[in-house]
């Protein structure tokens, strides 16, 4: 069964957008959980223009599902996933000026500082995932580098499938396929959506999370939060 991990950080930037703590991270989250999310994600970068390191802090011990923490291992960034103690951290190779996640790990050219983070984050227990593209070689670069899955990055699929869901599915199998060849797990996320999330699932049913947030947290100014991740948790059947 593939979990639905609901990414909080559009709420924090609502949150920040006027100050004070309206709308409440903590509660969105331990509502999403009790609306049927199975996990939560929070992308913490630098500048803390959505997700604050207090919020990391704030949320690790009232969840009660898995929490993922993504982001580029800088130190800082290392130091608070090492402390706080995810059931999952994710590496994302953004600059500190990008707006969003926009591309994978290059694992063959950072093959070595990879394997050095992703051995720190495993030897306290944490699950590590690496965000890539579907190029088959990075992902065998990924695996070597010691990672337990790979998350792809979705967002070509996402904005290929209205043109055609046929070709923009079809690299995204072929990379599933390797990822699972490689004894790797798998997670997908960046744009997935009720438009497009069923047909990926129907193609790659072995995906173990998808990674939800701006999409979804946008759907639940229309239909309510409860009635939102239901409707996603339905994609995934």
């Amino acid at each position: 069964m593939t979990k639905l991990s609901v990414n909080i950080n559009k709420v924090a930037t609502i949150r920040n957008a006027r100050g004070g703590n309206v709308p409440d991270v903590c509660q969105v989250a331990l509502d999403c959980e009790k609306f049927g999310a199975e996990g939560i994600t929070v992308h913490p970068r630098p500048d803390e223009r959505h997700i604050r390191y207090q919020d990391v802090w704030d949320l690790r011990p009232l969840l009660k599902t898995e929490f993922n923490i993504e982001g580029n291992p800088t130190p800082e960034f290392i130091k608070l996933v090492t402390v706080v103690k995810p059931h999952q951290v994710t590496l994302v190779p953004d600059a500190h000026d990008a707006i969003t996640s926009n591309a994978g790990w290059d694992t063959v050219k950072y093959y070595d500082f990879l394997k050095e983070v992703i051995a720190g984050f495993k030897s306290e227990g944490i699950r590590v995932s690496v965000f890539v593209d579907t190029d088959l070689k990075i992902i065998e670069y990924a695996a070597k580098a010691g990672a337990d899955r790979v998350e792809l990055y979705t967002e070509p699929y996402a904005t290929q499938y209205p043109l055609g869901p046929e070709a923009a599915i079809a690299p995204f199998v072929e990379a599933a396929k390797a990822a699972r060849e490689s004894g790797l797990g798998l997670n997908a996320g960046h744009d997935l959506s009720l438009e497009n999330l069923k047909y990926l699932h129907n193609h790659i049913s072995w995906i173990d999370e998808v990674s939800i947030g701006h999409a979804l947290i946008s759907d639940a100014l229309y239909f309510g939060l409860a009635d939102t991740i239901k409707r996603y948790k339905e994609q995934l059947k």
